[in-house]
Order: structure tokens, then C-alpha cells, then sequence
């Protein structure tokens, strides 16, 4: 008989306001399935980033189906597994983690996640030059989503030089040599200047992390923005940047897409990706989208 009860779980810091538990439970709602979303907080429970593979064996050890992972541990988390998809392997970084019999295998459903959000709020946009600011797991995850949907060329911008480099390494040896170029911290003003859209990939924007995370005067009308965080769904670079006539896409999108592919692995059974873009609509008009991560 098919399986019709799930419990999963997300690890990561700063995750109480997560949406992810409300987008999954109504889905599995929808489809009669019985479905317990626990959030693993490692503020709350006083971790370290370090803790997740304690927490990973935890979970697995209470009957957890599998987890969700984000901000700090998408990197981290790796070690601790038993296998990775391919895609995951070649990103270097998981989102999702299914338990399978005896195994712990790591998924990535950021990539998928971001690219759909992109082709359904900026079909029309530009992609010749792309800069993207953060290299960490999800600046791995879009940075592989944007030269998939056709991107000329990525800049690579991080407050870890180093990390931009090994990053931009892995996705030339991808999709070919040339396509990433790691910048330093110092030259985004340079590289924005004639870039055709600028891709956010850092905690900036957050509740925990409130500010932009580059001076206003580096944007310019011609420049579309895509943003990753979606709590708030308004971050102040996403208002900034609409206020200066930019074309914007929110982190909204992206949460919703990969959500419904980390519940296609968790379940097997396929999400209704509009029903929940309706629900998510529903839940940060209700709560104001206020402050949180992932």
C-alpha cells in the first residue's frame, strides 16, 4: 500500500518564520495525505552550523522521511551523507534530503526552483551579462540555474574572493570555459555598470540580516533584479530597486518552485505548483510578509 503519512523536517538558523511548513502541509492537505513539517532551528536549539550532522542522524534515527536544508548548512550537510543526485554533486551544495531505506541522499531543488521562478517573472530579460553577489549554497544553486536558461556570461561577486573563484571553476568546467568570471568585492560598481541584470544570493534582506547589500547608487533602470530571499517578500533592495524603475523579481517564486520539488522527492507524488503559488499569495498577504529565511 502506497505511503500516506510523511514526516520532514527543515535545518537551518534564523528558520521560524519559515513558510516552507504552511506550503507543504496544505499541499499534502490537498492530496489526503497526513504530513508533519518540524522546524530544526539551530538558534533554537543553541547549534552550531557543525551540528547538522548530528541533527541529520537524529532525524533519521526518529522516523523522519527526510529534510530540507538552508542558510548555513547546504554546504556542510554534504559530508554527512550517503549519496548525492547528480545534479547536487555537481553544485556542491543540498537543499533537500531524502532518507531511502538505508541511505541519506542529497537533492538540490534550488536550481529548478529559480529557474522556474525566472522564466515565469522575467521571461523578456536581457542575459548577456549577469552579475551575481554571494557564491555560497543557494549563489551555487542560481548560478547554475542561470546559465542553464541561457546566460552569456556570470560575474561572480562574494565577501570570500576565494569562494567566488572555486565557484566560478566549477560552473566553467560545466558549461564551458569563460562562462563564470569571479570578480573581487570591490569591482561590483565596475561590473554593474553595463550588466544587463544583477542576481542576489546572499542572507542580506533577511529579518536577522536587514539592510542592501550594495549602495542604492550602483542600480540603474536598465538593470533587472532577481532576489532569493522571500521573507520579507519586499526586501529593501527589491523596494529599491522597483522604486528605480528596475525590472524586479522577488524570492516568492523560487520558494514556492523548489518547495513543490523537495515534496515531488520527499512524496512521490506530484505537487499542484499553482495551488501552492496561490496558498503562498495567501500567506505572506495574511502575516504582511514579515522577516525570516527559508
Amino acid at each position: 500500500m502506497p505511503q500516506d503519512s510523511y514526516l520532514v523536517g527543515l535545518i537551518g538558523a534564523g528558520i521560524g518564520p519559515s513558510l516552507s511548513p504552511a506550503l507543504h502541509q496544505r499541499e499534502a492537505d490537498r492530496q489526503g495525505l497526513r504530513y508533519l513539517y518540524r522546524l530544526l532551528d539551530l538558534d533554537t536549539l543553541g547549534e552550531r552550523p557543525e551540528a547538522v550532522g548530528a541533527l541529520l542522524r537524529a532525524a533519521r534515527a526518529t522516523g523522519f522521511d527526510g529534510l530540507n536544508i538552508t542558510h548555513p548548512c547546504k554546504q556542510l550537510v554534504i559530508e554527512h551523507l550517503d549519496g548525492l543526485s547528480p545534479q547536487a554533486a555537481a553544485l556542491g551544495a543540498v537543499n533537500t534530503v531524502v532518507f531511502e531505506e538505508d541511505r541519506a541522499v542529497g537533492h538540490n531543488t534550488d536550481v529548478t526552483g529559480f529557474a522556474a521562478s525566472f522564466a515565469r517573472g522575467l521571461p523578456e530579460a536581457r542575459m548577456e551579462r549577469v552579475v551575481q553577489l554571494g557564491a555560497g549554497g543557494a549563489g551555487a544553486a542560481v548560478a547554475h540555474a542561470v546559465l542553464t536558461l541561457g546566460a552569456g556570461r556570470v560575474t561572480l561577486v562574494d565577501a570570500l574572493p576565494e569562494r567566488a573563484a572555486e565557484l566560478a571553476a566549477s560552473l566553467d568546467r560545466h558549461f564551458g570555459a569563460g562562462r563564470a568570471v569571479p570578480a573581487p568585492p570591490d569591482t561590483l560598481a565596475e561590473h554593474l555598470a553595463d550588466a544587463d541584470g544583477i542576481v542576489h544570493a546572499t542572507p542580506t534582506g533577511m529579518a536577522a540580516h536587514p539592510g542592501l547589500p550594495f549602495p542604492a547608487r550602483l542600480l540603474h533602470p536598465g538593470l533587472w533584479v532577481a532576489e532569493v530571499v522571500y521573507r520579507p517578500l519586499e526586501t529593501e533592495l527589491v523596494r529599491t530597486a522597483r522604486a528605480l524603475g528596475c525590472a524586479v523579481l522577488d524570492g516568492g517564486g523560487m520558494a514556492v518552485f523548489q518547495a513543490a520539488d523537495a515534496f515531488r522527492l520527499f512524496t512521490g507524488r506530484e505537487p499542484d505548483a499553482a495551488r501552492m503559488l496561490a496558498h503562498f499569495a495567501e500567506l505572506t498577504v495574511a502575516d504582511g510578509a514579515v522577516a525570516g529565511a527559508s
